[in-house]
């Protein structure tokens, strides 16, 4: 999102978390801008029950949790390390006077948040009301268009319980629909990986 060494030079500091390791709490105050270097980082949900509700992954070079940072709200979901990672943390203020300095990466922070919003409103739509298959789809898709720009079959690096996890269904339900898709040649399954 922002160049490395642009965040350096304003005092951003590598951090590394493990796997399954809180970067922040829902309900902490935001004070840094984070951007993953290395490794997965996941947003979540987690309810009383243990059960997550994922709400996004964000890999090398994504930022995540930065909405809150301009309107002084609490985070809304927790930031857990999905695998051991190397993250870039800078305090809010100094990000502030990155984005004085270069106005263009406003520009960027606009597509970035009207990207992700258009994506939970498609998520959304799926959670209230589409069959299991069509919500798996939107998550396939979603992912597709995230990590490849042909038209060529992608793997989707997901788990069943990461889509599950994501559309608001039951793993053994994602399983069982994810084989009828194979049937049906939507997907393909190749030792236990998909492609689209």
């Amino acid at each position: 999102m922002i160049q490395k060494e642009i965040l350096l030079s304003y005092g951003a500091v590598y951090k590394k978390y493990k796997q399954g390791e809180f970067i922040f709490m829902e309900g902490d105050n935001p004070e840094f801008y984070f951007e993953v270097v290395e490794g997965v980082v996941k947003m979540v949900n987690i309810h009383d029950s243990g059960k997550e509700f994922i709400q996004g992954s964000f890999s090398a070079g994504c930022s995540f949790g930065e909405p809150v940072l301009f309107v002084n709200r609490p985070y809304p979901a927790s930031a857990v390390a999905q695998t051991d990672c190397v993250v870039l943390r800078i305090f809010k203020e100094l990000l502030l006077r990155i984005m004085q300095d270069f106005p263009e990466q406003k520009d960027k922070f606009l597509k970035l948040f009207s990207e992700r919003l258009y994506n939970k409103a498609l998520i959304a739509r799926e959670i209230s009301g589409y069959n299991p298959e069509h919500r798996i789809m939107t998550v396939i898709e979603m992912f597709k268009n995230k990590h490849s720009d042909t038209n060529q079959p992608c793997k989707i690096d997901l788990t069943r319980q990461q889509i599950a996890d994501m559309t608001g269904l039951r793993v053994e339900t994602v399983i069982r629909t994810m084989k009828e898709m194979e049937r049906k040649g939507i997907i393909l399954i190749h030792q236990g990986k998909v492609f689209f």
